[in-house]
């Protein structure tokens, strides 16, 4: 059962998409520290052969060189990759299982309105609604999106002040930018390091997630007509057909 169509209604997906066909390509495990196990296929979600990193190829440019930027300026430091491509048949696992761990167990279609509805506005808090719609797709499943952290010279995690994927207003980018202890202070300045990096190579960062980065879908062509005040760039990555791998 899908949520009311109303309470998901995000202003990018209303950008159109102009697909440029360009290819998804396999991210180099040398450059990059990819997450193992993937932490959604470690949940069972359903891949099949699809690997999830996967990315379009002008974005894995756009990547490395934003790896390229951070060895200048830390030597040693590393983006670590979270996530990439998601089928769309992910998506909709992923956004199932957050309401569940939400409702206490119980699935969309055991839980009454308007309390599903209040459900699904929560879970929707850090996943995008699933679709099979040409015009509005997830923004993983075009291979335009990426989430992502640092490592250090030693491959530790840089601190950041929330996990990844964490469902609270920690995921805010600027949650700690007002912050008075160290350790906050530290978490919002990594913030601000990550995005410095991303944003130089054209990427831009979902407002209300400190790790996930677009370039080429719907967010970043909606963030880009903000930024810039021209009204006519869309999208031009639409679902991905990816390879078998």
């Amino acid at each position: 059962m899908n949520p009311d169509p109303a309470i998901t209604i995000k202003p990018y997906r209303s950008i159109p998409i102009v697909e440029c066909g360009e290819a998804l390509v396999l991210i180099p495990e040398g450059r990059f520290v990819l997450t193992q196990p993937h932490p959604y296929m470690a949940l069972g979600a359903p891949y099949g052969a699809v690997s999830p990193w996967m990315l379009r190829q002008s974005v894995l440019a756009a990547l490395e060189r934003a790896q390229d930027r951070l060895e200048a300026q830390r030597p040693g430091w590393k983006i670590k990759l979270f996530d990439a491509y998601r089928p769309n048949a992910v998506q909709a696992f992923m956004v199932r299982r957050e309401f569940m761990l939400l409702s206490g167990g119980r699935p969309p279609e055991a839980v009454p309105q308007p309390e599903r509805d209040d459900l699904y506005i929560k879970a929707l808090r850090v996943w995008a609604i699933p679709s099979e719609d040409p015009a509005t797709p997830p923004l993983h499943s075009t291979g335009g999106a990426l989430d992502c952290t640092l490592c250090d010279a030693t491959d530790e995690e840089i601190a950041m002040g929330s996990p990844i994927d964490e469902n609270s207003d920690r995921s805010n980018p600027d949650y700690f930018a007002d912050a008075t202890d160290a350790a906050s202070r530290a978490a919002h300045a990594n913030r601000v390091f990550l995005n410095s990096l991303m944003r130089a190579e054209g990427f831009h960062r979902l407002h209300s997630e400190w790790w996930h980065f677009s370039q080429g879908d719907q967010y970043w062509a909606w963030a880009e007509r903000k930024e810039s005040g021209h009204t006519d760039t869309c999208a031009i990555y639409g679902a991905a057909q990816p390879p078998i791998t």
